[in-house]
């Protein structure tokens, strides 16, 4: 970065107003990255040959290589409109659906987004996937609809066609911001072309326009099509220059700190807004303490661990000590800086409401709180799709096992939506991820970018165990005798089970009268006497505490709770993670010497007493589901059909326009390795495939006992464990 530059970013980022926060985020091929790169040229951060060419936002080999972006990069950029100049924090999302979880943590750290959408296909899987992240965080949405140049060469639409395609695509993003935006904010919210929230253009040959800008300038539409058929189109990135229309159209719609953080720090941080840490948060204080969540890691050859954040209160600055709030451990911050692409400037000082890059964090993971003193977390980033597909991983040579470790532990904090299992005691190692290509990508950074010669198993799928009806009222008691725990394990409704996997209800162990919880439940149908006994929501199940007058209870509840959990990470019929459970306590009898019911005599007790009960009710296995889309020439619907029926797969819908189909259907994950090829041969290579959503369903009896046992062989578990 110049240091021009520099030293006006210096003097810009002390001011919230002159802030914004944005990404970009689209379907897999709409765009993105030649857009971002168009949009960094403009503002002078890259040669203007090299856009689109350059991929400056992707910096790791393997997104060169395949021309997608995978990870979420963050760049700093001055943009001038009017004679005043302005911060831009921007950072750039993959579409590729495996690589969600990326999406989801940058959301965490921005207050806008721009929606990128190609004129030809319109909507798409990914882009509603994306939006509803994005709405869920509160982050603002505008509309950039691009390869406009597209519908003119090779569509070649009447003006009046045209405009009915960007009506569409328009009125669909508005349908979705109708459902999913907070009440007061719906109507502000969606996007118009009159006001300038929507800007049509071309990423590509580098040229934007909105109403707001066409006006200004004094450019029309026709000029657009005559610059098409005359084979002029090079002229339009100068008259045109899409950066200037983006940017332009990010100040006037997007919201700076000061005004974002007023209505998303109640939605994020569920601590006391009234108190000292909550106004500083919502007021996006300077002089407040120091309130930031990490949305990523990155390792970085010559500092280490650098953690990407978003400062929402206080200001950091180089050898501050700060706290860890999940870690619970103080460190001192080695280095401050703000982003260049994948080039980190350092700063002595960084105020709040900027997207900030930190070394020192040690033993830090995307979605940890760093405060100057211990404080109420951030809400957990949820993930979209959770990961479903697992692979055993090994070090070739027996010499790399503990660098093996020491890999995947990195792997798993630059990349939280990967989940890895490291068994020091069977030496099994394991990653799960959202798909094969997610899991291969992982794969290959481990052998290319940590030079480390790793075998994976062939995929596993990830199951969850369940209950179909109310069981029994079980006893389980500790080995001592002296404790006696009563429980009843029942079917968790479905409403509850959505508002947890959708964050209306946060996971974790609920505080004694939260009235977000009660108020919540209350409005899901619970009376208000019953929600308050629900005292732990984790992993899609709930524990209820039914008990009356137990003595000694609070000295016991948090074992019982990690009673609970240890069951519902390791279920009894084969090992695997339990979900849509309600686990009730009905009674216990408990020693009254504290020290003869210590955790030893608990932890034993509960689990029998949940297993007991579970084994009385209806127990039951649930495979991954995903809804897919595929699209084709209509000509391969019959191939298409026939793959989905050979795959267990459910049909949904098919929807036909002109020559191109687009097929839903519902199919089980187990089914589905290889389907890229599969997908390939039966369309003649002309298919592609979407994930459109995720869900839990109960596996076929006939296939329920073959399951287990292949689970149970897996894991090498003997008949009674």
């Amino acid at each position: 970065m110049a240091d021009k530059s520099t030293e006006n970013i210096k003097k810009i980022m002390i001011i919230p107003e002159k802030i914004r926060n944005i990404a970009i985020c689209a379907h897999i091929d709409h765009g993105k990255t030649t857009f971002s790169d168009n949009l960094l040229a403009g503002a002078g951060m890259l040669s203007e040959e090299l856009a689109g060419e350059q991929r400056a936002l992707d910096f790791h080999d393997d997104e060169t290589e395949r021309g997608i972006t995978i990870d979420s990069a963050s760049v700093s950029m001055l943009h001038s409109v009017e004679g005043d100049d302005y911060l831009i924090n921007l950072i750039d999302t993959p579409g590729h659906v495996d690589f969600g979880g990326d999406v989801t943590r940058a959301m965490r750290a921005v207050d806008g987004a721009v929606v990128l959408c190609c004129a030809v296909e319109g909507i798409m899987p990914q882009t509603e996937t994306v939006l509803k992240q994005a709405l869920r965080e509160r982050v603002k949405p505008v509309l950039f609809i691009n390869k406009v140049d597209r519908l003119i060469k090779e569509v070649k639409l009447t003006p009046e066609a045209m405009q009915q395609k960007f009506v569409d695509i328009i009125t669909h993003i508005n349908k979705y911001i109708e459902q999913i935006a907070p009440e007061e904010l719906k109507e502000k919210w969606k996007v118009s072309i009159q006001d300038g929230s929507v800007a049509f253009g071309s990423a590509y040959h580098n040229w934007g326009i909105s109403l707001p800008y066409m006006k200004k300038k004094n450019i029309s539409f026709k000029d657009i099509i005559d610059a098409y058929e005359n084979e002029t189109y090079k002229e339009l990135s100068k008259k045109a220059p899409i950066h200037e229309v983006v940017l332009d159209m990010t100040i006037k719609h997007h919201p700076n700190p000061l005004n974002a953080q007023k209505y998303r720090i109640p939605k994020i941080w569920h601590g006391d807004i009234d108190s000292v840490e909550g106004k500083a948060l919502s007021n996006c204080d300077p002089k407040g303490g120091v309130g930031l969540i990490v949305t990523k890691i990155v390792v970085d050859k010559h500092a280490g661990e650098v953690a990407t954040g978003r400062l929402f209160s206080g200001t950091v600055r180089q050898g501050d000590e700060i706290y860890l709030n999940m870690a619970k451990k103080k460190v001192r911050l080695q280095q401050v800086s703000i982003y260049k692409g994948s080039q980190r400037t350092m700063m002595e000082e960084i105020p709040c409401g900027n997207i900030v890059g930190l070394v020192g964090l040690r033993d830090t993971f995307a979605g940890e709180t760093v405060s100057t003193e211990p404080m109420t977390p951030f809400e957990e980033i949820k993930h979209i799709f959770e990961p479903v597909i697992t692979k055993s991983i090994e070090a070739l040579k027996a010499a790399d096992l503990a660098r093996l470790i020491e890999v995947l532990r990195q792997v798993g904090k630059e990349d939280p939506s990967i989940k890895v299992e490291i068994n020091e005691e069977t030496g099994e190692n394991l990653i799960s991820g959202m798909g094969e290509l997610h899991l291969e990508i992982i794969e290959n950074r481990i052998k290319n970018e940590k030079g480390l010669e790793v075998k994976t198993s062939p995929p596993i799928v990830v199951y969850r165990e369940t209950v179909t009806k109310t069981g029994t009222e079980e006893e389980g008691k500790s080995p001592n005798k002296h404790n006696k725990f009563y429980i009843i394990v029942e079917p968790l409704e479905d409403n509850i089970y959505k508002a947890i996997k959708s964050g209306d209800l946060s996971e974790g162990r609920v505080k004694k009268k939260d009235r977000i919880v009660i108020d919540k439940l209350v409005e899901l149908g619970l009376n208000s006497k019953e929600a308050q006994r629900y005292r732990y929501f984790y992993k899609g199940n709930v524990l209820v505490d039914d008990t009356r007058g137990v003595v000694h209870i609070g000295e016991v509840i948090e074992m019982i709770m990690d009673g609970f959990q240890q069951v519902i990470n390791a279920g009894p019929l084969a090992r695997e993670p339990c979900a849509k459970m309600r686990v009730r306590i009905m009674d216990m009898k408990l020693h009254e010497d504290a020290i003869h019911r210590g955790p030893a005599q608990v932890y034993p007790a509960i689990r029998e007493s949940i297993k007991g009960s579970m084994a009385t009710a209806g127990s039951s296995i649930l495979e991954p589901i995903q809804v897919m889309q595929f699209d084709s020439p209509s000509e391969y619907l019959g191939n298409l059909s026939g793959m989905i029926q050979n795959k267990r797969g459910q049909l949904i819908n098919v929807d036909q326009q002109g020559e191109h189909i687009s097929v839903k259907a519902k199919l089980p994950v187990a089914e589905m390795f290889g389907i890229a090829s599969e997908l390939r041969s039966v369309t003649s290579g002309r298919g592609s495939q979407y994930l459109v959503d995720q869900m839990f369903e109960t596996l076929p009896v006939n296939l329920k006992a073959e399951v287990i046992k292949k689970i149970r062989q897996r894991k090498g578990l003997g008949d009674n464990e």
